[in-house]
């Protein structure tokens, strides 16, 4: 084996093992890794790792297995307590399993148990690598010392960038410079107690297979800990006393952007996609990468010819000649792909560090890794319904009369009961039907995790989202959050579960007097109703239970807007909106009954200006109150004797909230008119008190809406744009403007050709 100080051979190091010193996820250690175990010839392989693991092993040599993976341990009882040893194609670890693999060499790993570190307060994987000082990035010391700012750059010059040579010499150099690093910082107690225990591990196989018969695959910050001797009773007693719990291992999937450090990975790397490309590149990486990346931009309707990329070669050589490099790195691409490629532009460059430096690469593991029951059902229903997990986000559009459609439907909202976040709802694009939905989706790792956490409570997607909806249902403790849980249930196919939530429901509602939970409330319950038709579930028994709350709604809200102050009244004007929408939705009685409570509500003094003005809103929307009638109520609101305060809450009543009151002033100049003499009209020393309500209530309207509002008001055209002739204001119906449109109405609506048709049949 080679010495510490480079010497080469494996005589210079007989009775010793191979201390193989890597960086995790580096292409460069990684293929040093191969090199120097095809070299050496171990008979057994150890590599960082926990050893509950070592009977998974096998599965790395399976057709199935397609890294990014990781290994994930958790508690058996607190699946949320888990830890992950991720694994790229480009890990040395990776390399090490398969290359002990392929040669029938045994291969263990020799990490503290997963039962030790999950009992500990830090849940996470042990290469997770965080902290303060040397320990938190050993190698950006390195980088420090030889004269680099950046480890990334250091770390490539040095290591990913050397081909040939000694194949033990990168680690003799490591070995030295770490030992070097830990006579400064030895280590915290985990890292004590982890070498302790790998200390021992190497000391058995050193016993079963000869004292040069052991290669050590491990994090370079721990060789110099292996090397040095230590009594094997001072490591028995780092051990003793270690905290345990019952854990299971499992591989699983991963991705590049999980092993990035933006996504949290303490041991992450900045650009796996592009370390993924320089480990399986076989020559001309450069000259490889930039036809990658002229690809990419060619699909986003980016001109890129050949030309292009001939060029971003020859300026990234150029700029490593420059920089004293001895092969253009991702800075000197990087560079060249903005200079030449995005023509100096940064925004097609985060395109291609999205999708090429970073990437979205997904791994896949067989079907024979251990899977909790809650998984493997999992597994078969994304297979029966042909939806598969990506890394990527996608849009899933689903038609609900389709049976498939409808199963994807109820498998995603399952999911979300469950927390299992795989998919969200998406806005629909211009479809507002029940029977459409959309789906975001992505395939997120931490995913695998919370599948396992949801095996408490079932062994089947349905069984599982079944019970924990009826816990939650008896632990709700807001009406609405009762109502939620019901339409949740009713979207997830969920009818044994029914019951349970709607007892809960009927008591909840029963006992809760407060006219605000009971407004928050249906708006969910009503939406619930519209899912029999398409969904094919039975909601009388919800119909029932709605029926009630809007009657409730219906006497106590009048009593309910006294005597509240500027925030309570806020809040109650958003109930009516969403009791407004919901009773739409009730039938012809409800709704009778819902405009005299909004009658009553828009003339009352005590009620709050601006739940006043927004039920004369609603009410002229419904054609239940006529213009002038409007016109009249906001003029006695905006009257000398009413406080300005008071005045301006109602104008947000009536045209704020989103409520397209802009388009409404608008169209009504008389309502514009007394708005804006109003506002022309309140004193001085009050103006400042109303500005902030007032910004607010305009700041929502469209820009198109308030440009014309302005222009109207420059102009003076406040009550005389009809008499003045300004065009779209007229006393009646101007016909002959109206009939300009019908034949673009009439294309539209597919009437031409049934026109034409009969046309042709007459004649």
């Amino acid at each position: 084996m080679t010495s510490a100080d480079g010497g080469g051979g494996r005589a210079a190091d007989a009775g010793r093992p191979l201390l193989l010193g890597v960086r995790h996820h580096g292409p460069g250690s990684a293929r040093a890794v191969r090199a120097a175990l095809a070299a050496a010839r171990p008979r057994t392989v150890l590599i960082e790792g926990p050893p509950e693991a070592d009977a998974l092993i096998p599965l790395a040599a399976d057709a199935g297995m397609r890294p990014p993976v990781a290994l994930l341990a958790h508690a058996v009882d607190e699946p949320g307590r888990s830890a992950f040893w991720p694994m790229a194609a480009f890990s040395p670890e990776w390399v090490a399993l398969r290359w002990a693999l392929e040669h029938g060499v045994p291969a263990r790993f020799i990490d503290l148990p997963a039962t030790h570190t999950l009992a500990g307060e830090r849940a996470e994987a042990e290469q997770a690598d965080g902290g303060d000082g040397l320990r938190g990035d050993p190698l950006a010391a390195l980088a420090e010392v030889a004269g680099y700012d950046d480890v990334e750059r250091w770390w490539e010059d040095v290591v990913e960038h050397r081909t040939s040579g000694d194949p033990f010499a990168p680690f003799a150099a490591l070995e030295e410079a770490m030992g070097a690093l830990r006579e400064t910082y030895d280590g915290d107690r985990r890292d004590l107690v982890r070498e302790a225990y790998m200390r021992g591990q190497v000391r058995l196989a050193q016993r079963e297979f000869g004292p040069d018969g052991v290669a050590v695959v491990c994090g370079a910050w721990h060789v110099p800990a292996l090397r040095r001797k230590a009594a094997v009773a001072a490591d028995r007693a780092l051990l003793k006393g270690l905290p345990k719990v019952k854990a299971d291992l499992t591989w699983v999937p991963w991705t590049h952007r999980r092993l990035a450090r933006a996504g949290g990975y303490g041991a992450g790397i900045d650009s796996p996609g592009w370390y993924a490309h320089l480990f399986d590149a076989p020559d001309r990486p450069v000259e490889r990468w930039l036809t990658k990346v002229a690809v990419l931009l060619r699909e986003e309707d980016r001109i890129v010819s050949p030309a292009h990329v001939i060029e971003a070669v020859r300026l990234a050589e150029t700029l490593a000649a420059v920089r004293g490099r001895p092969l253009p790195g991702l800075g000197e691409t990087t560079d060249a792909v903005r200079a030449v490629l995005c023509e100096g532009s940064d925004v097609p460059l985060a395109l291609v560090r999205d999708r090429l430096v970073v990437g979205d690469v997904l791994g896949e593991v067989p079907a024979g890794a251990p899977a909790v029951p809650l998984r493997r059902d999992l597994d078969r229903s994304q297979r029966r319904l042909r939806l598969k997990p990506e890394a990527e986000d996608r849009e899933l559009a689903l038609d609900l009369r389709k049976e498939t459609d409808a199963e994807r439907s109820r498998l995603l909202h399952r999911l979300r009961l469950l927390h299992v976040a795989w998919g969200e709802p998406a806005a629909s694009h211009g479809d507002t039907g029940t029977f459409r939905e959309r789906w975001r989706l992505r395939w997120e790792p931490e995913l695998s995790v919370r599948v396992a956490e949801a095996g408490v409570w079932g062994t089947t997607v349905l069984a599982a989202a079944t019970a924990k909806a009826e816990t939650d249902a008896v632990a709700a403790r807001a009406l609405a959050e009762v109502t939620a849980l019901a339409e949740r249930c009713l979207l997830a196919g969920l009818p044994d579960a029914l019951p349970t939530v709607m007892r809960v429901l009927a008591d909840r509602a029963a006992l809760d007097t407060d006219v605000g939970h009971l407004a928050q409330a249906l708006p969910a319950l009503v939406r619930s109703l519209r899912y029999g038709d398409v969904r094919g579930t039975d909601t009388g028994a919800l119909a029932e239970v709605a029926a009630g709350l809007a009657e409730r709604i219906f006497v106590g809200l009048p009593a309910a807007c006294a005597s509240l102050d500027a925030d309570a009244a806020d809040e109650m004007r958003r109930h009516v909106d969403a009791v407004h929408g919901a009773v739409a939705m009730l039938g012809d009685g409800p709704r009778i009954r819902w405009r005299a409570v909004l009658r009553v509500l828009s003339g009352r003094d005590t009620v709050p200006g601006v739940v006043r003005g927004r039920a004369v809103r609603l009410l002229l929307d419904e054609g239940e109150l006529d213009p002038a009638e409007a016109a009249r109520l906001m003029g006695l609101a905006l009257s000398p004797g009413t406080p300005p305060g008071d005045a301006a809450a109602w104008i947000e009543g009536f045209v704020g909230g989103g409520s397209g009151g802009g388009l409404l002033l608008v169209h009504d100049e008389r309502l514009l008119g007394l708005v804006d003499g109003w506002l022309t009209s309140v004193p001085a020393e009050a103006f400042t008190d109303v500005l902030p309500l007032l910004r607010r209530t305009f700041s929502a309207y469209e820009p198109g809406a308030r440009r014309t509002l302005g222009e109207l008001i420059r102009r003076g055209k406040r009550t005389s744009a009809v008499e003045t002739g300004t065009p779209g204001f007229a006393a009646g119906l101007d016909e002959g403007r109206a009939d300009a449109v019908l034949p673009v109405v009439r294309l539209l609506l597919g009437l031409d050709g049934d026109r034409h048709r009969e046309t042709v049949v007459g004649g």
